[in-house]
């Protein structure tokens, strides 16, 4: 090869100099830009009354060695949950968002207390920006034996590389003796016992391994070598049972690729819930692409969730999807939290990630994606008890006001963001 021209040479020079300041740049607008409508939610929020959550059941399914069991609300899981942590002999790795300092918050503590005092050795993964307005004194009642990791938004090492070293700890997983573990969208507090339509899974059986490995992975980037979870070797090297987990630290993020997977492969129904839609086009136009070849595409969405921005951005694809052939279900019996999709009768997963940038580019997530027809008949018969609290988008969306329009299209350019 020949010498690199001297211009060129100096536009590189010039792009490896300014390259960790965007990168630090579009870390800090994240915060910033969700620190926002946090802000702009309270305001609007005032008033709203909380609705008791419709409660569809729990569902269950074998797929392979594991039991599997879908849980549609809070009061039930947290239940087994606890009872899980009570029986626990020889350790626990939990990984949560958010952790009310309330009555179910304290039920946790004083479970994970009793669990230490047995001599369970565990761990304890908790995301730091989440639970600002909790005070220390709350998770300082934890007992000195417990392991605990409050994951910093943003850690010491941020300006040696902003997108590896900042990101929110959105999983919630717990994982008992290495045999038993939960994953899916409730965060820890009395709220989302009753008033949140939300969806968790739960494997007992080999299926757990991955969930274990997932939190696993986190806790040893932030410790040194005597302060790791050991390693412990999976009963089966290929499974049903599927784990991919979003790792900043890692630079790794698989669940926008499972999805995407899962889309093109479809040829008769994509059901998708997720609280916050705000895809990337990629993700849309395989949405969008599936459904003009056929595939009943459905996507349910919360008729007002907790984040009022979200919906806003959110109903700026309403259009394009509405002179699709995708139906929008709008739920409106409760704030629905649940990331949950199945296609075909045959795929499915369950998990803490979003449709939208945050969950897919930068946040911590886990999901468990499940190839069985059983476990998907399971998923569909959840899937469709929500769709009876749902209205579906008409055509008169078309229609509204052109101010509502107007503020879509202002809105685009937080759409990386959020």
């Amino acid at each position: 090869m020949g010498a690199i021209p001297r211009n060129l040479r100096q536009g590189l020079d010039r792009l490896r100099a300014i390259a960790p300041w965007a990168a630090a740049g579009l870390a800090c607008a994240v915060p910033l830009t969700v620190g926002a409508s946090l802000a702009i939610d309270l305001v609007q929020k005032r008033g709203r009354k909380h609705r008791t959550a419709p409660r569809p059941g729990t569902f269950h399914a074998h797929v392979e060695d594991s039991q599997l069991s879908i849980y549609t609300d809070g009061a039930t899981l947290y239940d087994d949950m606890l009872d899980e942590i009570g029986s626990a002999s020889e350790s626990i790795q939990m990984e949560t968002f958010i952790w009310k300092n309330d009555e179910m918050g304290q039920k946790f503590i004083d479970a994970f207390n009793a669990a230490a005092k047995r001599g369970v050795n565990i761990h304890i993964i908790y995301d730091g920006f989440a639970n600002l307005s909790i005070p220390r004194s709350f998770y300082e009642q934890l007992s000195m034996r417990i392991k605990v990791l409050r994951l910093p938004l943003v850690a010491r090492k941020f300006w040696r590389g902003p997108l590896r070293h900042s990101g929110f700890n959105h999983s919630k997983i717990l994982v008992i003796d290495n045999d038993v573990a939960f994953v899916g969208g409730f965060n820890i507090g009395s709220l989302y016992a009753r008033h949140w339509r939300d969806t968790h899974l739960k494997a007992a059986g080999p299926g757990t391994w991955g969930l274990r490995q997932s939190i696993a992975r986190v806790w040893n980037e932030f410790h040194d070598s005597d302060n790791q979870i050991e390693w412990v070797a999976p009963t089966a090297w290929e499974s049903k049972l599927r784990v991919s987990a979003n790792l900043p630290i890692q630079l790794v993020y698989p669940i926008r690729s499972m999805y995407l997977n899962a889309f093109e492969r479809a040829q008769d129904r994509i059901w998708l819930t997720t609280p916050y839609f705000i895809p990337d086009q990629q993700l849309l136009n395989a949405l969008i692409d599936a459904a003009a070849r056929g595939v009943d595409v459905r996507i349910m969405v919360p008729q007002e969730s907790n984040h009022i921005l979200g919906d806003y951005l959110s109903r700026g694809f309403f259009e394009q999807m509405q002179r699709s052939d995708v139906t929008v279900l709008l739920y409106t019996a409760a704030m629905i939290h649940s990331k949950i999709a199945t296609v075909d009768g045959k795929w499915s997963t369950v998990g803490t990630a979003n449709i939208d940038r945050l969950s897919l580019t930068f946040n911590y997530e886990t999901n468990v994606e499940v190839i069985d027809p059983d476990f998907a008949a399971e998923m569909e018969k959840a899937f469709l008890s929500d769709a009876e609290h749902c209205e579906v988008l008409g055509t008169d969306w078309l229609d509204r006001h052109p101010l509502t329009q107007i503020a879509e299209s202002a809105l685009k350019p937080m759409r990386p963001f959020l």
